[in-house]
């Protein structure tokens, strides 16, 4: 396991540009020793003695030039982020007065911090678990509310709790297998009984039930991708502006205006969703519709869900039967919007297209339909996936593979009940050890480190 450092870190904790303060911050042993050494309180008070934990005043660099007017906040160990003394020092933002207070921190003898070291402290002096630490980032890069929500009840400790929950069940379970084995002859009651099944029973549907959120958590957390497909002049870029609400792209008569992929991001049911518009697709007439053509094609297949877009107006062609046929061939769910229906006669769906999702008889131009291609398209994508965000979610693919294997070891502790409880014990064991992997209780150091690598420089 890892250890926190005893040295003292420095980073800015606050984005790069132009903004109303800049934060520089420190942890460890050093800070306020270090803060002291570049700081003059306006007041006259002394940062080392006084109980006070905001202070007014000057930064200076070893020459006693001024280098900016600052607030230096003093948080003493243990209450504070990372359970080591911190100091923030709130310069005016912006990358000249910014990164002098940090040149002149890191020259009284800070080191400068690494990706996520502060949350790795916060983590590794007990502050907080790997769930927890985890969901901080998660906070950080959350891009619709659901998201937000969903990282915000993680921090807080929901999910935690109900793993430390399921870990004491699996452990209490663990001490009476233990029992049965060290003590076979001693005149103790059955420990291994039905009660003790059903409780096993009772912790694995628990564990199931958060193993089944996983799909909601990864969703809200890294979001899904939508290509608009479909034949030249069917409404694929005046769909594609309508679900954004902005003309964003090109709209003509003209058959084959869109050449390139043109992506935008927009909501769905929390879920981040990136809008890929497409080229048409159709035997092209010149190399650069012949690119756009397979670009549109390499979009298809790497998209979550494909939009096809029909001309509601149009009776079914052979270049329909085509793309259904093409559409087919993807392991993709196909969902068809029946485009133009404000001036379509009938809404009929050219037979070609049966069977996909949908059809949804929509508008571009007037908006008729969009809700309700909103709505499938997110049902689509969320599929039996859609949960709370506040009731606590796993997100990330090392946290459903752990869970998985605690799930498999309970189902082989509970299919070997009343056999040898040696092997009992094993499957406790694994499964309890699986749990402890996402908590951190048991997390190898090599995915810490990776862990803690992709966070931001001073978080």
């Amino acid at each position: 396991m890892l250890k926190s450092p005893e040295d003292t870190i420095a980073a800015v904790s606050t984005p790069p540009g132009e903004g109303g303060i800049g934060i520089v911050r420190l942890s460890g042993p050093d800070a306020v020793a270090i803060a002291s050494r570049i700081f003059v309180s306006s007041a006259g008070r002394d940062v080392m003695r006084d109980p006070q934990r905001v202070f007014h005043g000057y930064v200076r660099d070893i020459q006693g030039g001024l280098i900016d007017e600052v607030l230096l906040h003093v948080m003493r160990g243990p209450r504070s982020y990372t359970r080591e003394d911190v100091v923030e020092i709130n310069c005016h933002g912006g990358a000249g007065p910014v990164a002098a207070v940090l040149d002149e921190v890191l020259r009284q003898g800070a080191r400068l911090a690494q990706p996520g070291e502060f949350t790795m402290r916060a983590f590794l002096n007990g502050r907080i678990d790997l769930v927890q630490a985890e969901a901080v980032a998660d906070h950080i890069r959350a891009r619709t509310n659901a998201g937000l929500r969903a990282a915000a009840a993680a921090a807080s400790g929901v999910v935690s709790k109900e793993l430390h929950a399921m870990a004491a069940e699996l452990a209490d379970a663990l001490a009476r297998v233990e029992a049965s084995v060290d003590f076979p002859d001693d005149d103790l009651p059955e420990l291994l009984d039905e009660s003790l099944r059903r409780r096993i029973e009772h912790t694995r549907a628990r564990m199931q039930a958060l193993l089944g959120t996983a799909e909601a958590g990864r969703l809200y957390r890294e979001g899904a991708s939508i290509a608009i497909a479909g034949r030249p002049n069917v409404g694929k870029s005046s769909l594609f502006n309508a679900l954004l609400r902005d003309a964003r792209a090109i709209v003509s008569a003209q058959p084959g205006t869109t050449r390139d992929r043109i992506e935008e991001t927009i909501t769905l049911s929390g879920v981040p969703v990136r809008l890929v518009d497409t080229a048409g697709l159709r035997h092209a007439c010149d190399e650069v519709e012949r690119l756009g053509v397979s670009i549109a094609r390499e979009a298809m297949q790497a998209a979550d869900v494909v939009l096809c877009v029909v001309d509601a107006t149009s009776p079914e062609t052979g270049a329909d039967v085509a793309l259904a046929g093409e559409l087919r061939g993807l392991d993709r769910p196909v969902w068809v919007a029946l485009n133009k229906m404000d001036i379509a006669r009938c809404a009929a769906l050219p037979p070609a297209f049966d069977g996909f999702h949908g059809p949804t008889p929509v508008s571009a131009l007037t908006g008729e339909g969009l809700e309700s291609l909103e709505q499938g398209l997110a049902g689509l994508i969320l599929g039996g996936a859609q949960v709370a965000p506040e009731q606590g979610l796993i997100s990330r693919a090392h946290q459903r593979d752990s869970l998985r294997r605690a799930v498999e070891a309970v189902e082989r502790t509970l299919a070997r009940f009343g056999d040898s409880p040696e092997l009992i014990g094993i499957d406790l064991r694994d499964a309890l050890r699986a749990i402890g992997e996402i908590t951190g209780e048991t997390t190898p150091d090599d995915l810490l480190a990776r862990i803690f690598s992709s966070f931001c420089i001073g978080k």
